[in-house]
């Protein structure tokens, strides 16, 4: 892998740790801004519907902008975000800020995983992927935990601050280190891009990350009054929860990285089927602190083992528009996002408890499994009927040799 797709990845670790820093920080922020739970939850929600919308926005805005500035600019932004949450006096405003930096993260991204995908060749497609889906583990193991561990013993704001201090080491690790993209001799073209979007196979593959994402993070969001009020953890606990939740992600991005070039539809399948399993234990054994415990990390392997799959499977059904394949995937991940808290919230506020968000991510998971062996069955048939039009081309040619050839025979 070049050094820059690794600088991606580290910068990706202060964006990870702010989008999932506040599921360790929802009661803190919900007492503080005078809020129920559910309600701080939409928090989460805001950053992803700025990450569904921002990034094809900031895709198509940017496309024929220098990359390298157009990071700078975007991870400056991001870090700007941070200090308006750390500093913001209403519920209002925190809202805002998360969509703001919602905003820039998702330009990030967008134009983040088209220089990556630029930079090595197709069969290393998943595992560039999986070095930028590394710096989100990372943040699941470090960022996220220590987010929570900060708003437990100095409060909430601590965690927008540090964030904000990461997002500054990001800066000047992309200013200094990420080389000057040549820009192509051909200017990428928006209406060639946008004819992506005119196969059913791309659809499908924003359908799949959007359910196998907002499954997981259904119940994901709400895990800190999952473990206190359900299981009846201490709220000490929780940091160390989401950091094996974030050890478990590690292991699967890793794994899935670099299994899922060749093995991509199988990497699909098992993945989601396993998350659909842990998700419903999850809601079985609620009670269970040990149970808890253990489900969580094998939920963020499973997960996460998904990851890359999901990735590489946009950037082959949409090769022909590298940026907007990433922003794309980047919109479904957060599709995903806002679908999951926001149905999960449903859940509670409809008095079914904790747990029951467990249930509905299980219910998103097996859609995505069904649209997954969907899209494989369409695959099939695309290959079999390029098979059969190879062959029919292949026998006409060689009639046609046959009856042009001089006859031998007396």
């Amino acid at each position: 892998m070049p050094l820059a797709v690794y600088i991606l990845g580290l910068s990706v670790f202060a964006l990870g740790t702010s989008e999932f820093m506040l599921s360790g920080l929802l009661p803190p922020i919900a007492d503080d801004m005078n809020v129920s739970i559910p309600r701080a939850g939409l928090l989460i929600s805001a950053f992803a519907i700025g990450m569904v919308v921002g990034a094809p926005l900031l895709a198509v805005a940017t496309l024929r902008l220098p990359r390298r500035t157009t990071l700078i600019a975007l991870i400056s932004v991001f870090g700007l975000g941070q200090v308006a949450g750390a500093l913001a006096p209403t519920y209002e405003i925190l809202f805002a800020s998360r969509v703001i930096s919602a905003f820039a993260c998702a330009g990030f991204w967008a134009v983040g995983s088209a220089v990556a995908i630029a930079m090595v060749r197709v069969d290393q497609r998943a595992r560039a992927m999986a070095v930028m889906i590394g710096g989100l583990s990372i943040a699941n193991v470090l960022g996220v935990p220590l987010g929570a561990f900060l708003g437990e013993n100095l409060g909430w704001r601590s965690a927008f601050w540090a964030v904000g201090a990461a997002s500054a080491i990001a800066l000047v690790g992309v200013a200094t280190l990420i080389p000057r993209i040549p820009v192509p001799d051909e200017k990428p073209q928006l209406k060639r891009e946008m004819g992506i979007y005119r196969d059913r196979q791309v659809w499908l593959s924003i359908v799949i990350t959007a359910l196998a994402a907002g499954g997981v993070f259904c119940a994901f969001s709400y895990l800190a009054p999952l473990l206190t009020d359900v299981a009846g953890l201490d709220s000490g606990w929780v940091p160390t929860v989401l950091a094996l939740f974030g050890i478990g992600a590690l292991i699967g991005t890793t794994v899935g990285g670099r299994v899922a070039d060749a093995h991509l539809f199988g990497v699909l399948l098992s993945g989601i089927s396993a998350s659909t399993v842990f998700l419903a234990a999850l809601a079985l054994f609620a009670s269970s602190q040990a149970a808890v415990i253990v489900l969580a990390f094998l939920l963020g392997l499973s997960a996460f083992f998904t990851a890359p799959a999901l990735n590489a499977r946009m950037f082959n059904v949409a090769g022909a528009a590298p940026t907007l394949a990433g922003a794309t995937t980047t919109a479904a991940f957060n599709l995903g996002n806002t679908g999951g808290p926001w149905l999960g919230g449903t859940v509670i506020d409809a008095d079914f408890g904790f747990a029951s968000t467990a249930w509905a991510g299980a219910a998103m998971t097996v859609l995505a499994l069904v649209a997954v062996v969907f899209s494989l069955r369409l695959q099939r048939g695309r290959s079999t009927a390029s098979r059969l039009v190879t062959g029919a081309s292949a026998t006409g040619t060689q009639s046609a040799a046959m009856e042009s050839a001089p006859s031998t025979t007396a």
